[in-house]
């Protein structure tokens, strides 16, 4: 774990939908691992939140995706910030991090849900080379946070509800509906549910669990 401690400035929040929003800060030579989470809350306040690093390693700044919850202590307060406020940042730490990507010869496949694209939009834009394919679980197509990011053939948009994505059902129909390659190495972030849920398909494909990794999001 690196530890970088302290306050950093707000240089613009980035609102995707009523409650989903991009927050950028001052990165202030902060170190980190794509994949990482750190701790992010408000100056004099003793509570803080969670939240995945979404910026790449070599951008001058950082960057959160964050889904405002209601009645949250810390997320709705981020969502108000301005340009030149501040906030705590403690971190970075975890393990949910691609081993040895500059290597080029592995194939992945991150599947996700909601604000749960985090930490593979840190890996995309920290490793342009790497062979990926992304399954992203949402309700509404409003909700494919920053799509033009990604190599439109490798970014699969999975809506429940709504029109305008790349497939209508939720990320475990599209499983079920299309062969799954044994030989990849998949990613899960997001809730809960479908990561149990996705982990049994995968399991049940003949995917190794030593290439299953795990983050439960939310």
């Amino acid at each position: 774990m690196i530890n970088n401690q302290g306050i950093h400035l707000v240089q613009k929040v980035r609102q995707h939908t009523d409650s989903a929003f991009v927050l950028r800060l001052q990165r202030n030579n902060f170190q980190f691992t794509p994949g990482q989470c750190v701790n992010l809350g408000l100056p004099d306040e003793a509570v803080n939140r969670e939240y995945s690093t979404y910026s790449g390693i070599k951008e001058p700044y950082l960057e959160f995706l964050i889904k405002a919850v209601k009645g949250g202590m810390v997320s709705t307060k981020l969502q108000q910030l301005k340009s030149g406020d501040r906030v705590t940042l403690d971190g970075a730490y975890g393990l949910f991090t691609l081993h040895q990507p500059d290597k080029l010869k592995h194939k992945y496949t991150f599947i996700c849900t909601g604000t749960g694209i985090a930490p593979f939009h840190s890996f995309v834009k920290s490793y342009p080379k790497i062979d990926y394919q992304i399954l992203h679980g949402i309700r509404f197509s409003q909700e494919q946070y920053d799509k033009q990011d990604y190599t439109s053939t490798r970014y699969i948009s999975c809506l429940s509800q709504g029109k305008g994505g790349s497939f209508s059902g939720r990320v475990t129909d599209y499983l079920t509906k299309h062969k799954i390659d044994p030989h990849r190495i998949y990613y899960l972030c997001g809730n809960n549910d479908m990561i149990n849920d996705v982990y049994d398909l995968l399991r049940e494909a003949d995917v190794n669990g030593s290439n299953i990794f795990t983050e439960v999001f939310f």
